[in-house]
Order: structure tokens, then C-alpha cells, then sequence
């Protein structure tokens, strides 16, 4: 058995070309809820904006002026904010501004503009979501404002300022929601992803956009067996692919796989980003194991799902760590037994041996402290078990 087996690295990703349904062999063949309006605490800035209605094309009017002593999030002393803003409580369409470089105190005088009708205006709140961007990991959320009683911004003429405090708050990973079908084929022995489109991608580059391009791998305990890609498109939080991604897996391996399915910023120069990523598989969470079952109940027909993207670590967590605790239990009770009743052995013993040949699982407890308390009570646990055995032996 392999012990050292890791999931796919999607961080490690060289420069490759892109393929695209042209390269496949043509013969094969609602979004989720709220993310959370966060907790409200201190005021952290101020924010300035214009409202107002257009009656004749039913437009709720939106311009973004400026924000005002806002919290440092960068090491340097400044952030790099820019501002979403949606309509509750549906939050269908999404703005944002462009990321303004280096400074507490942005001008960003950009225009926005939602389709609602009067009769509803009364129902719906509009919310400014202010960000410190950060181009390696998830963006900072600075602070949050919501602005009730849009009705009472109708009449108006829309050219007076209007300020607001930004509330500190918290908020869940927004990485946005990916839409694709899964067909497959149990005699062929060939599955189809079809990837339709994202919504509400995050920004990776500084104009507020990205060029986001999907990326399929299949999957066997920890191991990338193939992988598949679409097209790239450029300049967009809201790509449509309509792509199909082509795997052949054989009938009876097809409940020993997952497929890990990653959004992909791609960069001309540097590495190519994760965006966010989603699993689908019989082992996989939620909505994942519940599309991959709909999909073998329905042989030959494309099962359509929508998939909330989490952050990389969380898959690469679920995937891999399971695969080296295993090896870890195996490897202790039988480095343990070797020893007998030896009493020179320790926790410190145990671990420091069996973490310089596997990298992956110290990799984790560098950054995970309660793992490696249980861990260091697990041995305890082997240690004395094996010595009241030994004991028992000898006694007999």
C-alpha cells in the first residue's frame, strides 16, 4: 500500500495549454442562498455614494463616490479597497468597482445601475460590501453597509451626497457558484461533464475582473488519474462555456472515484490561480455526493446542478488527510509493537520518526495545533496499549 498519496495541487500549476470541446471526441456524450450579511460590530470608515430611481426604465441608480479613512489591512500601512454592491434579498446581480491601490481614502466615482420595479422597491435594501484586495489569498472583508427605505430615495433628484458609516463585520467566502451537468455513460464506461457557466466569480486581477478557464481532474484516493480543461475567457466574473469535459472510467470503478473541479484564474505571466473549486464523487459533501448519486440514477441523461466554490485547502484537507492518518494509525501500532514494552518510547519519538517520510501530514500540523495534540495522545494511547499487552504476555 502507498502511504504517500496527495490530492491534485492546483497551486504548483505550470503554464499549459488550454483545450477546448474542439479537442474532445465529439461522439461523447438555482444558485445557492445567502452567504451571510455578516456580524455587525465597530464602524471602520465612511463610505458616499448618489441614489436615485429612474421611473421611465424602472432603474435604481447607483454612483459609488468615496470612502473615507478606512482600516490598514496591508502590512505597508494602506489597503487596496474596492466595494461590491447588491440588491437584498435575492442578491442576483452583483457590482464592483475597480481596486484602488494603496490607499485609505479611495475616489471611485463609478455608476451602477439595477432593474427593479417601483412595487418592490419598498422590499429591497441595498448593500456596499467593502474589501481590502489581495491577490494570493481571500480577500478582506473592511466592512459592510446597508441602506433601507430605497422608497424614500425616489423622489429625490439623486444629486446630493449620501454618507454612511462602514460597519465591521464578517463574512463568508464569496467565490461564486459553478453550473454543470454530469453524464454518464455505464456501457461506454465514459462520463461527461458539460460546464455551463459560473456566476459571481471572485476578482483576481486589479481591473475587478479575472480570466477564468475551468479545470476537471479525476480522482482515486488522493491521486490525479487525468485531468481535463476549458477555453479561457478573459475580463469576466460571469463566463459562459458550454464545454464538454470527457472522462472514460469503467463501470466498476465508478464508485471509487471523485472528480475535483477547480475555477481557474489564468495569468500570461506568473502562475495560474485557484479561484475556488467544488467536488463531486460518492465520498464527496452536500451537494457533490448528491449530484454524482443523481447522476448514476440516471444513466444516460445529463444531470444539471449549480455548486457553491470553496477555498483549495478545504478540498485538498477532505481528500488527502484521510489517506495519511491511515497510514499514520498503521505505522504507529506497528513501530510501537517492534518496540514491545519499551519505555524509552514517546510521543516525541513517534512523531519526529514517521514525519520525516511524510512531508504532507507535517505540513498540516505545522498549521494545525489541536491535530497534533490528538495525535500525540493517540501514540499515548498505542504506547500503553501495546506495554499492558506485553505485560499480560510475559505475566501469562
Amino acid at each position: 500500500m502507498t502511504h504517500q498519496l496527495s490530492s491534485p495541487d492546483f497551486h504548483g500549476e505550470e503554464k499549459e495549454q488550454v483545450t477546448s470541446i474542439g479537442q474532445i471526441k465529439p461522439e461523447l456524450y438555482r444558485p445557492k442562498g445567502d452567504q451571510g450579511e455578516g456580524k455587525q460590530g465597530d464602524t471602520c470608515g465612511k463610505i458616499s455614494f448618489l441614489l436615485r430611481y429612474a421611473f421611465n426604465t424602472e432603474q435604481l441608480v447607483v454612483k459609488i463616490l468615496k470612502a473615507l479613512d478606512l482600516p490598514a489591512k496591508d502590512a505597508n500601512g494602506f489597503s487596496d479597497p474596492y466595494v461590491k454592491i447588491y440588491l437584498l434579498p435575492d442578491r442576483k446581480k452583483k457590482f464592483q468597482t475597480k481596486v484602488h491601490r494603496k490607499t485609505l481614502n479611495p475616489v471611485f466615482n463609478e455608476t451602477f445601475q439595477f432593474g427593479v420595479p417601483l412595487n418592490e422597491l419598498h422590499s429591497r435594501k441595498l448593500h456596499f460590501s467593502v474589501y481590502d484586495f489581495d491577490r494570493f489569498s481571500r480577500h478582506d472583508l473592511i466592512g459592510q453597509v446597508v441602506v433601507d427605505n430605497l422608497l424614500d430615495f425616489s423622489e429625490g433628484s439623486g444629486d446630493k451626497p449620501i454618507w454612511r458609516d462602514i460597519v465591521e463585520g464578517t463574512e463568508k467566502a464569496d467565490l461564486g457558484e459553478l453550473n454543470f451537468s454530469l453524464c454518464y455513460l455505464p456501457t461506454a464506461g465514459r462520463l461527461t461533464a458539460t460546464i455551463i457557466k459560473a456566476t459571481n466569480l471572485k476578482a483576481m486581477d486589479l481591473t475587478g475582473f479575472s480570466d477564468p478557464y475551468v479545470k476537471a481532474s479525476l480522482v482515486c484516493d488522493g491521486r490525479r488519474l487525468k485531468k481535463r480543461k476549458t477555453s479561457i475567457k478573459k475580463n469576466t466574473l460571469n463566463p459562459t462555456y458550454n464545454e464538454a469535459l470527457v472522462f472514460d472510467i469503467p463501470n466498476e470503478n465508478i464508485e471509487n472515484v471523485s472528480i475535483i473541479i477547480a475555477v481557474m484564474d489564468y495569468d500570461c505571466i506568473g502562475h495560474n490561480e485557484v479561484i475556488g473549486m467544488c467536488r463531486v464523487g460518492s465520498e464527496a459533501e452536500g451537494p457533490g455526493r448528491e449530484h454524482w448519486a443523481a447522476m448514476l440514477a440516471n444513466p444516460r441523461k445529463p444531470i444539471e446542478h449549480w455548486h457553491q466554490l470553496v477555498e483549495v485547502m478545504s478540498i485538498r484537507a477532505c481528500e488527502s488527510m484521510r489517506v495519511h492518518l491511515c497510514a499514520f494509525t498503521m505505522s504507529t501500532y506497528a513501530w510501537v509493537l517492534s518496540r514491545g514494552g519499551n519505555h524509552h518510547t514517546s510521543h516525541d519519538t513517534i512523531l519526529s520518526q514517521y514525519l520525516t517520510h511524510d512531508t504532507i501530514l507535517s505540513q498540516y500540523l505545522t498549521h494545525d495545533t489541536i491535530l497534533l495534540q490528538f495525535l500525540k495522545i493517540f501514540c499515548d494511547i498505542q504506547i500503553l496499549h501495546i506495554k499492558v499487552n506485553f505485560i499480560n504476555i510475559h505475566f501469562i
